[in-house]
């Protein structure tokens, strides 16, 4: 008898750990006229030119089948408890110089959680990043030079990086003072688990497009599905991501 109690003391703490969080997750998609981007030219380094068979655009707009969105940085704007610390990961987020473009083009770390930023094209490139709360870095990466590494200690919005040798590439770095958040890929899809039941804003950011905000309910133990359409902005000034190449 004590045995049995014992196994269904288990089997309920297994069952109650399965339910402790809540999931969001969907997709994102855009509506609107796609624009024609700009044929990046490289020219200039022939090890950047040799890394590409195809003709390479800018990535202010990438899009999936069906129009999904990639690089599009989602995260929790409000609803988590007040005060509540969490870990730092250890393990690093990865930042490549591939094909002189920044791989992948929109990344999302914790506070001092270290970024791993790789020189794998064999050439000079120079790291410039441009944040406002954390500190300001250049830094040169010869070719020998095949990685460093970064941490940033104040929450901030996507920041941009760029390099001031291959002026067409640029790509951008978030920090958050929680594990809350995804980046999309070429599928448009995020997940965001482990929520504590409650009521949220999730944000979602286009370097272009702008931010929307939706509202959801999360439940223990459940998966909300939040799908998101994003459109072009009416303000004409932000409009600058149609480039057509002449």
């Amino acid at each position: 008898m004590k045995r049995q109690f014992l196994t269904v003391a288990l089997g309920m703490l297994v069952s109650t750990s399965a339910m402790a969080g809540g999931t969001v997750s969907g997709t994102i998609k855009y509506d609107g006229q796609v624009p024609p981007m700009k044929t990046i030219k490289m020219s200039a380094d022939a090890k950047c030119e040799a890394k590409h068979t195809e003709p390479v655009t800018a990535e202010a707009l990438v899009l999936g089948e069906g129009n999904t969105l990639a690089n599009i940085f989602v995260r929790v704007k409000s609803g988590l408890p007040e005060g509540k610390t969490y870990e730092t990961p250890a393990e690093p987020t990865v930042l490549n110089q591939l094909g002189c473009m920044y791989v992948p083009h929109v990344i999302a770390v914790q506070k001092d959680q270290p970024v791993k930023i790789l020189n794998s094209d064999g050439t000079l490139h120079n790291v410039h990043g441009l944040p406002t709360k954390n500190a300001e870095f250049n830094v040169a990466m010869p070719a020998f030079k095949k990685e460093i590494s970064k941490t940033f200690d104040q929450v901030e919005d996507p920041f941009k990086v760029k390099c001031d040798v291959h002026p067409w590439m640029g790509g951008y770095i978030a920090v958050m003072d929680n594990p809350f958040f995804d980046v999309t890929a070429q599928d448009g899809k995020f997940e965001i688990k482990d929520l504590p039941a409650g009521d949220y804003e999730i944000e979602f950011w286009q370097e272009k497009l702008g931010t929307q905000v939706q509202k959801v309910t999360v439940a223990d133990g459940a998966t909300q599905t939040l799908d998101v359409t994003m459109t072009r902005p009416e303000t004409v000034g932000q409009l600058n991501f149609i480039v057509i190449e002449n």
